[in-house]
């Protein structure tokens, strides 16, 4: 008699992180999920109630993530004039991946009828303005931190892509964004 395995909801979300990568947003469904788990329907609707649901704890995973990879460069960047700012910019070195993107589409697909995954995401927006106005010149802080946000958003959702040499360049100058932004108004 075989063991039986044990399905986590880690497994779950992996599932359907490949079912994204492959369908894209439109392929996401429980049925689609529970086939690449390996699992049955009933089981990801226990613990995903819906496809919405199932997004939504997606996109929670993905954004602890962030938030994780985000605090280890914060904490490397004590030494900088921003440490949130830098940090943040720090983390923006990481070269995205299909997942990244392919998970950023469905969220951007889902985001106009789903308020639960808008107010996570107007969240993360709102702590990172905090932090930008946290430390020692906010508005330059906030200017560069905007510009950092577009560089992003137009690689995560691939508008294009930067070989490494000009990526490091273009963050450089985010980063001298800060350093030479006049706060007088």
């Amino acid at each position: 008699m075989g063991r039986t395995r044990k399905i986590s909801d880690d497994d779950i979300l992996d599932a359907a992180e490949r079912v994204v990568v492959r369908l894209g947003a439109v392929g996401l469904s429980i049925d689609a999920v529970a086939q690449e788990a390996g699992v049955s329907k009933a089981r990801v609707v226990y613990d995903h109630k819906s496809k919405s649901a199932l997004l939504e704890a997606l996109v929670d995973r993905k954004v602890k993530a962030d938030l994780t990879h985000i605090e280890a460069c914060v904490e490397a960047a004590v030494d900088t004039p921003h440490p949130e700012l830098f940090g943040r910019i720090a983390s923006a070195e990481k070269i995205l991946d299909e997942t990244d993107r392919a998970v950023a589409m469905a969220v951007s697909a889902s985001m106009s009828n789903d308020e639960k995954l808008q107010r996570m995401m107007r969240e993360w927006t709102d702590l990172d303005l905090k932090m930008m106005a946290s430390g020692k010149r906010p508005k330059a802080a906030l200017m560069a931190y905007l510009a950092l946000s577009g560089f992003f958003c137009t690689e995560l959702f691939a508008f294009h892509t930067w070989p490494e040499t000009e990526r490091a360049s273009i963050l450089d100058g985010i980063r001298s964004i800060y350093l030479s932004y006049s706060d007088k108004t």
